[in-house]
């Protein structure tokens, strides 16, 4: 009996051996606990936030600074910033289809600057031999081969006329000319049918003087007829699916009118800022990518994809200049196919000050007459500052380059200065996106 007794108390014992580390672990945590209680306290006093308040969006003001938006948003207007203290820079896309190599070439000869970035895209139609003869005529070019600005798009894609593939063709030119260049402030987009009424130094020199802010894009709301031709129906562009190009075709269901945005339309020629089509690109709203699928299946969508965009958004739209800088004779009516340019509307091209102008035949005489006359072209290039070599002879003076920041005015710049004066016009700019 004495013995169990003996080791029951023994396990008694050592059951009690626990006592003593827990009352110092206790003690321990008590103390880390006060710790940061104190400290919390006291970093209050001194005026800084609880962690509570930083994570509290009631306390806020503006709660959009907690959101990776705002981020994307603050970095693209630092990037504005910054590009001011520089002259500006334009991206070019030039586009053609069969044949038109020869076409694009020349219209490149006549816009080429240094400063600016150039994509060229001949599309499917055309033949593989068309389109490495223009690689190979792009990459012979000495000055293009030193300077690096110009690039002749790999792939091909096929462009329906009226359908939402020349779109896509843009946006991807637009991805390159941002991939390629960190070093531009305008997107222009041109045909082969399109040329210059005004040198590169006139241009460079009067959009110096802008901010760049700018789109000069024509838009108006889509009313009237065009309700009923443009956005009701509902079509299918073959260009998406098929290698063989074919027209767009039209099913017999119709649809109603969007109610998240409001519909625009207007030229497809335009000189976009580098910011609003970064926004674009990488939107970090998503309204661009949810226009650009209605657009999938809307006729003549490169007509109204940039301008709904853009009027539908409160950062750009009062950004947005109803004009596309072009001179463009319309058949009438009702204004639905632009006519071919002659002598007969050299007149009319210079008085509308406009620096381009759309469509030209191949090799028309009017553009002999536009190289003498507007941009005093007699070799390769429309001649800058940049071109400083010796014409004795017939050399070429752009075969030597000079500081490329420096511009050379004539009188393109005078006419586009009076141009802007009206399109920069409080009553001009009051019909924005209206």
């Amino acid at each position: 009996m004495r013995k169990n007794a003996n080791s029951h108390s023994g396990r008694i014992f050592s059951d009690r051996k626990w006592i003593i580390p827990f009352f110092a672990s206790l003690l321990v945590s008590v103390s880390l606990v006060l710790t940061a209680i104190l400290g919390a306290l006291s970093s209050s006093n001194v005026g800084e936030q609880s962690t509570f308040d930083i994570i509290s969006f009631a306390r806020s003001e503006d709660s959009s600074e907690y959101f990776v938006e705002s981020d994307l948003e603050r970095s693209l207007r630092a990037n504005k910033v910054r590009k001011m203290e520089d002259a500006p820079r334009f991206a070019y896309l030039i586009s053609g289809t069969k044949g038109d190599s020869h076409r694009m070439m020349r219209t490149l000869e006549a816009v080429y600057h240094p400063r600016n970035q150039y994509v060229l895209h001949l599309d499917l139609e055309a033949p593989p031999r068309e389109r490495l003869e223009l690689a190979t005529a792009v990459k012979a070019d000495p000055t293009f081969r030193e300077v690096e600005n110009v690039r002749v798009m790999s792939q091909s894609n096929l462009v329906t006329y009226k359908g939402p593939t020349m779109i896509a063709c843009t946006l991807q030119a637009i991805a390159i000319l941002l991939k390629e260049s960190s070093e531009w402030d305008w997107f222009i987009n041109l045909s082969a049918s399109d040329y210059p009424l005004v040198t590169q130094d006139d241009l460079l020199h009067i959009f110096s003087n802008l901010s760049r802010e700018l789109n000069f894009i024509e838009h108006t709301h889509i009313a009237g007829w065009k309700l009923n031709h443009r956005a009701r129906p509902i079509i299918i562009d073959p260009g998406l699916y098929l290698s063989k190009k074919s027209d767009i075709a039209w099913t017999t269901q119709r649809r109603t009118l969007p109610t998240s945005f409001k519909l625009f339309t207007g030229s497809a020629w335009v000189v976009l800022t580098r910011s609003f089509v970064e926004y674009c690109i990488w939107g970090w709203d998503n309204l661009p990518r949810t226009i650009l699928m209605y657009y999938t299946n809307f006729i003549s969508s490169p007509e109204g994809y940039f301008h709904t965009v853009i009027c539908n958004t409160e950062e750009f739209k009062h950004t947005a200049i109803s004009h596309d800088l072009h001179y463009i004779a319309w058949d009438t009516p009702p204004k639905q196919h632009p006519l071919s340019l002659t002598m007969k509307d050299f007149d009319k091209m210079v008085q509308s000050k406009a620096p381009f102008a759309r469509k030209f035949a191949k090799d028309d005489p009017v553009l002999d007459k536009i190289d003498k006359e507007l941009l005093g072209r007699t070799h390769r290039f429309s001649p800058g500052a940049w071109c400083i070599g010796n014409s004795t002879g017939g050399a070429d003076p752009c075969s030597l380059r000079d500081n490329d920041t420096v511009f050379r005015p004539g009188p393109g710049a005078d006419r586009l200065r009076e141009l802007f004066q009206t399109l920069l016009s409080e009553d001009f700019k009051s019909k924005q996106c209206s």
